[in-house]
């Protein structure tokens, strides 16, 4: 099955969108940024598990550059196999791309450094928190720089999720609470960053012209990739030139690492393509779901009360979200 036969008429400057019956038979064009938000989330799960058993011997700023260095070529690959199949054209970056970009690109890899910053605090469950609060600061952004439009009903539904995963997070008794302020401003400015990580690459994808949504999701992966790759590569060769090596060394490790960052940032763009950014950060949320459920099933780690509450508030909003 080829993507040309699929496509819509395209108009000049504009993304086009593949009729989705055929791919997706339960979903419609309006609606595939649900299961490819959820596919995103489950492959950034398996990314962050391989990433973390990295950190040891690549430290924090190695294992994070893997999922740009080795992701970039599985990138092209995904690119190369999606033109070939769509029949689209190769556009040439146009001027308004190149600022979504690297806003995205560079935002991105500012709020991985803030993160992992507080990370390193002994109030790192209220950070986390924090972090959080992402899928609402991307509403706001989305809405000044791309105009996206968030119902009454999608912006209470944002509220309510975000705030059971606030719930589930939090620990009684862990740090200083919300009265340590240096946690609260590091991952509120980490959620700020990822925030206008994701307004910038949905505004990339968005901008590319004359082609289908999927070829634009994989052109602005390829281009995202090899900025992030470029300037966290470079970074290293000035301050830890030896981690570079030991990079190239754990390659077996990191090839996998790179594909499942690749792979779940594929369908990130797909997801961005479209819908509003906020919409997709929300239902992203669903990660904590599968951390719970990891925790619980393979750690015997029981629920408490606080966690469970904050699952339903997790579930009310996600599915208040989906289905308005």
């Amino acid at each position: 099955m080829q993507f040309r036969r699929l496509t819509a008429p395209v108009v000049p400057g504009t993304v086009r969108h593949l009729p989705a019956g055929n791919l997706f038979p339960m979903f419609s064009i309006a609606t595939l940024w649900i299961p490819f938000t959820i596919i995103a989330a489950l492959g950034q799960v398996a990314r962050n598990a391989m990433q973390r058993s990295l950190t040891g011997p690549l430290g924090i700023w190695g294992a994070t550059n893997i999922r740009f260095l080795f992701g970039f070529p599985f990138s092209v690959i995904f690119f190369a196999v999606v033109v070939t199949v769509s029949g689209d054209p190769i556009p040439w970056p146009t001027a308004s791309f190149w600022p979504w970009l690297i806003l995205g690109a560079i935002s991105q890899i500012v709020g991985t450094g803030m993160m992992l910053l507080a990370m390193n605090d002994r109030s790192f469950v209220v950070t986390t928190a924090y972090l959080k609060t992402e899928a609402i600061q991307t509403a706001i952004f989305g809405f000044i720089f791309l105009g996206d439009h968030l119902t009454l009903l999608k912006v209470i539904a944002i509220l309510i999720a975000t705030a059971g995963v606030v719930i589930a997070a939090l620990r009684p008794g862990s740090g200083k609470g919300f009265a340590d302020l240096k946690p609260t401003i590091l991952g509120l400015a980490a959620a700020a960053a990822f925030a206008l990580s994701a307004v910038g690459f949905r505004g990339a994808v968005i901008v590319v012209p004359g082609v289908s949504f999927v070829t634009a999701a994989s052109y602005t992966l390829v281009f995202g990739l090899f900025v992030q790759t470029l300037v966290l590569s470079i970074y290293l060769l000035a301050r830890a030139p030896d981690v570079l090596k030991k990079i190239f060394g754990l390659w077996r490790p990191s090839m996998f690492a790179g594909f499942m960052g690749a792979f779940a940032s594929q369908f990130w763009f797909l997801a961005f393509a479209l819908t509003a950014a906020a919409n997709v950060r929300t239902l992203a949320l669903v990660e904590v779901l599968f951390a719970q459920a990891v925790a619980y099933y393979s750690f015997k780690q029981p629920l408490s009360a606080r966690e469970l509450s904050g699952i339903v508030l997790i579930v009310v909003g996600v599915a208040l979200l989906v289905s308005v």
